[in-house]
């Protein structure tokens, strides 16, 4: 699934359900508060102008989700560099 928004044009690979390793170690820095922005709601309107061409909606009777149309990272990206590949000619 669509997760959030990135400021630059590439796409982060992140695994939303992947619990945070708890260790009895502790970093300087570890205990940081990190403010998430709450999720906004979008109407099938507003997914449908959201998404981007590697990306497809998902409508279901209780929600509407945005998601790759290639789950695997992997094969996401060998799809983008057959891309670049060919819109550059080679």
């Amino acid at each position: 699934m669509v997760v959030g928004e990135n400021s630059r044009s590439e796409d982060l690979d992140v695994n939303a359900s992947k619990p945070k390793k708890l260790t009895n170690m502790r970093a300087a820095s570890a205990d940081e508060l990190i403010r998430l922005i709450p999720p906004r709601p979008l109407s099938l309107e507003q997914a449908l102008e959201f998404i981007r061409n590697d990306e497809c909606v998902e409508v279901t009777p209780k929600s509407i989700r945005l998601r790759k149309v290639e789950l695997s990272a992997g094969k996401r990206a060998s799809l983008n560099s057959k891309r670049k590949r060919a819109a550059a000619g080679v």
